[in-house]
């Protein structure tokens, strides 16, 4: 016989003595009292134990079924638990041979292994940051072309010198490829950053120091900190309307024409810290127009062989252009400075048209 049943008996054993017991007591010490109130008033305090026995048992329920739920409910967390683990374990695998992937003599299966990480990197907002860094990592990678080699503004020293020496129609083909892998892997950063209107998005860091870069396209993304010092970029590249959150370095970076026409657009972005663009060598037209610096800035010893435009620009903090050599047109029409400025040993070309901020001297080149 189970509890329950054992304590169904029990409390119909002390109902039925209950029931006896005040019905007789009744009887017995008030003379004025019926054998029916006696009985009626018995049959009360018995259903009195009855009904707190049924109390109890109905607490017990439900505790058991507080109990039932709570188990219920951490075996749910255990497996959730462990399906996170199984996602995370495929994640990590996945990850893993698709680095493994990225040294693959083959051209299409390096750009399978970018797409793959760039899927994970969506499917797994955890991974973003360390697939960029990955991606930035691949581009860092030593790389030489015969047009950026044949290119007079972008002088070859180091790795691309010694390159252009073997150039044969084997290895232009080679680079050729290489090249096509690596601007998947610039389209597919730019494609991971979020938006600059998404002020909710988090903003990720880009390396590119030292990088051989062509074709770059960030326009309109949200960026963190951003390192391209000492980088080498071709043919159009558009920062235009971007938001950096950190600092941005492009100190010492060359800007050569590559493909076609070289071309630096950075118009209508937000340097939210420091913008350093001093020693860059700007080989083709560079646009500034509309940009906020809002931290300091720097352009000092920067080199602009083409048309640059800085019409509208907005400079909070300070602003260094110490020793620009402008050698074709320069035009900072309506440019405001809201902070400190130098602006000592400017040169320009008496060739070109200048227009200057009112108060700047420059000398000719």
């Amino acid at each position: 016989m189970d509890e329950r049943k054992i304590g169904l008996v029990a409390t119909i054993a002390v109902a039925v003595v209950v029931l006896v017991a005040v019905s007789i007591a009744l009887l017995m010490f008030d003379p004025r009292t019926t054998g029916a109130d006696a009985l009626r008033t018995g049959g009360l305090a018995a259903g009195s134990i009855v009904a707190l026995y049924a109390l109890w048992l109905n607490d017990r329920r439900r505790r058991i079924e507080e109990e039932r739920q709570k188990t219920e409910r951490q075996r749910h967390e255990l497996e959730n638990r462990r399906a996170e683990l199984d996602r995370d374990r495929v994640a990590d695998e996945r990850f893993a041979r698709a680095v493994e992937l990225l040294g693959h003599e083959t051209d299409q299966v390096r750009v399978g292994a970018l797409h793959a990480l760039a899927g994970l990197a969506r499917s797994n907002p955890d991974y973003a940051q360390t697939v960029i860094d990955v991606l930035c990592s691949y581009l860092r990678r030593p790389f030489a072309h015969p047009r950026y080699s044949a290119d007079s503004n972008a002088p070859t020293s180091g790795f691309a010198a010694d390159q252009e020496r073997r150039w044969n129609a084997e290895a232009v083909d080679d680079a050729e490829r290489k090249l096509q892998v690596r601007l998947t892997a610039q389209r597919l950063i730019a494609e991971l950053l979020p938006r600059a209107e998404d002020a909710d998005a988090p903003a990720y860091d880009l390396d590119l120091t030292n990088a051989t870069l062509e074709y770059v396209d960030l326009s309109g993304r949200k960026i963190g900190t951003l390192m391209l010092r000492h980088a080498k970029l071709f043919s159009s590249n558009n920062f235009s309307r971007c938001e950096f959150r950190g600092p941005a370095w492009f100190t010492a970076t060359t800007l050569g024409t590559g493909r076609l026409f070289g071309r630096f657009r950075c118009e209508k972005a937000v340097f939210h810290e420091r913008a350093w663009f001093s020693r860059v060598k700007f080989h083709g037209r560079a646009s500034f127009d509309g940009t906020r610096f809002n931290g300091r800035s720097k352009f000092s010893d920067a080199v602009f062989t083409d048309r640059m435009s800085m019409v509208e620009a907005e400079f909070t903090g300070e602003a260094d252009f110490r020793a620009i050599r402008f050698e074709a047109a320069a035009i900072m029409l309506d440019t405001t400075f809201h902070g400190a400025v130098q602006n000592t040993g400017i040169t320009t070309s008496s060739d070109h048209e200048v227009i200057l901020p009112a108060g700047w001297k420059a000398g000719s080149a």
